[in-house]
C-alpha cells in the first residue's frame, strides 16, 4: 500500500520538477516538458524500481486525467472567434482536415497487411494528434484502447518527425511555396497577436495569488462533467463506454467554454496540460524496452506519410483554390504541430498577422480532434477490421 501511495505521488509531484527545470534551463525549456516527462517515465518504468501491483495504479491513473483534462483545455476556447474564421483561413482548416484524414486513409491502404496488428486504432489516434494534439493523441488512445507501447512509438516517431517538418517551415518552407502561391496581403489585421500565446506554456504561475481558487472550481467542474459522462456511460455496452465518456466530456467542455465565468478564468489550460504531464509521465513508465522492436517501421512510415502527404495535398488544394501562402503553412502548422509552433512559424514568416487565426485553427481542432479521430478509426475498422 505504501508503495502504491509513493507511486501516485511520484506521478503528481514529477512534474512539478520538470516544470521547474523548464523555467530555469534553456536547454530543458527548448526540448519541451512534454518529452522531458516522456523520457523520466521510460526510464524510471525500465528500471525495475517500481513497486509490485504498480499496473492497476498506472492504469488508474491513465483513465483519470485525460479526462479531467480536456474540459480544463476546452474552457477557454473562443467558439464565437471560432466562427468569425475569415474566408480564406476557414477554407484552408477545411482543407487541412481533409488533407490529414484523406493521407491517414491512403497510409492504411499501403501499410495494410504487414503484419501491424489493429492499424486503425492507430489511424484513428494520428488523425487526433494531426488536427488537434497531444491531448487528442492521449485520449483516443483511452477511446480506442491502444495498446501503450505503441502509444509511445507513435508519439515518439511524432517528435522527430514533426520536427523535421518544423525546421522545413522555418526555414525554406515560405520561400518554396511562394514559388508557385499567392502572397500573404498585409494590412488586413492591426495588432500584435504574438502576445496571444504568452503564458500558454507559463505552467509556474499557476499557484499565483488570486488564481488558485477559481481554478480549484474549474477542477471541481472538471470532476463533475466526468461524472455525468461517466453515470451516462452506464447506460451503454460496457466496451463503447470510454468512448461515450469521452465524447460527452468534450461536448459539455465546449458548452462551458460559453460560459463568460468560466471561459474567463486564467490558466484553466496550463492546469489541464499539467495533467497532460502526469498522464505522460505514467503511460511512458508502462512501456516495456524489450517489447518496442518489430512494429517501428510502419509507425515511423505511416507518420511521415501523413505530416509530409498532408502538407503537400493541402498546398495543391490552396493553389486551386488560391489561398495564399502564409494562411496555408500557418494553418498546418496549428494542425501537425499544435497551437503553440504558431508565433515561432509566424515570426520566421515575418508575418504577426495571420498568428491569431493560427490559434484559433489549432484551438479548433483541438476541440473536433476526439471527434474525428474516432470517426475515422470506425470507418477503418469495418474497411479491413
Amino acid at each position: 500500500m505504501i508503495g502504491q501511495i509513493t507511486l501516485v505521488l511520484f506521478y503528481v509531484l514529477a512534474p512539478l520538477l520538470i516544470l521547474y527545470l523548464d523555467n530555469r534551463s534553456m536547454f530543458i525549456h527548448k526540448i519541451g516538458a512534454v518529452v522531458v516527462a516522456y523520457v523520466l517515465g521510460f526510464v524510471v518504468g525500465n528500471l525495475g524500481i517500481l513497486p509490485e501491483g504498480s499496473r492497476e495504479t498506472q492504469e488508474l491513473i491513465t483513465m483519470v486525467t485525460i479526462p479531467l483534462a480536456i474540459p480544463l483545455l476546452l474552457f477557454s476556447s473562443n467558439i464565437k472567434q471560432w466562427l468569425k474564421l475569415a474566408g480564406p483561413t476557414a477554407l484552408s482548416l477545411l482543407f487541412g482536415l481533409l488533407s490529414v484524414v484523406v493521407m491517414v486513409f491512403v497510409g492504411f491502404f499501403v501499410l495494410h497487411g504487414q503484419s501491424f496488428p489493429e492499424l486503425w486504432k492507430l489511424g484513428g489516434m494520428l488523425v487526433g494528434v494531426y488536427t488537434g494534439g497531444t491531448p487528442n493523441l492521449a485520449a483516443l488512445k483511452i477511446m480506442l484502447d491502444i495498446d501503450a507501447d505503441v502509444y509511445l512509438l507513435a508519439h515518439t516517431y511524432d517528435m522527430l518527425i514533426s520536427g523535421v517538418y518544423f525546421l522545413f517551415l522555418i526555414t525554406i518552407g515560405q520561400r518554396f511555396f511562394n514559388l508557385f502561391l499567392r502572397p500573404f496581403k498585409f494590412g488586413k489585421i492591426k495588432h500584435d497577436s504574438c502576445s496571444a500565446l504568452h503564458g500558454m506554456d507559463a505552467y509556474s504561475r499557476i499557484l499565483k495569488k488570486g488564481k488558485l481558487l477559481p481554478l480549484l472550481k474549474t477542477l471541481g467542474l472538471s470532476v463533475l462533467i466526468f461524472a455525468i459522462a461517466g453515470g451516462v456511460s452506464l447506460l451503454v455496452p460496457e466496451k463503447s463506454q470510454m468512448v461515450v465518456v469521452i465524447l460527452i466530456i468534450t461536448t459539455l467542455a465546449i458548452g462551458g467554454s460559453m460560459i463568460p465565468k468560466i471561459n474567463k478564468i486564467d490558466k484553466t489550460f496550463e492546469l489541464g496540460m499539467y495533467l497532460i504531464l502526469i498522464f505522460s509521465l505514467d503511460v511512458a513508465s508502462m512501456v516495456d524496452i524489450d517489447q518496442l522492436a518489430g512494429s517501428t517501421p510502419v509507425i515511423l512510415s505511416y507518420l511521415s506519410l501523413i505530416v509530409f502527404g498532408s502538407l503537400f495535398l493541402q498546398s495543391i488544394l490552396s493553389k486551386i483554390f488560391k489561398i495564399d501562402t502564409d494562411t496555408m503553412i500557418i494553418t498546418s502548422t496549428a494542425l501537425i504541430c499544435s497551437p503553440p509552433f504558431v508565433p515561432v512559424v509566424a515570426g520566421a514568416m515575418n508575418n504577426r498577422e495571420i498568428v491569431v487565426s493560427g490559434l484559433t485553427v489549432g484551438i479548433v481542432g483541438y476541440a473536433i480532434g476526439n471527434y474525428l479521430g474516432f470517426v475515422v478509426a470506425q470507418v477503418l475498422s469495418s474497411v479491413h477490421p
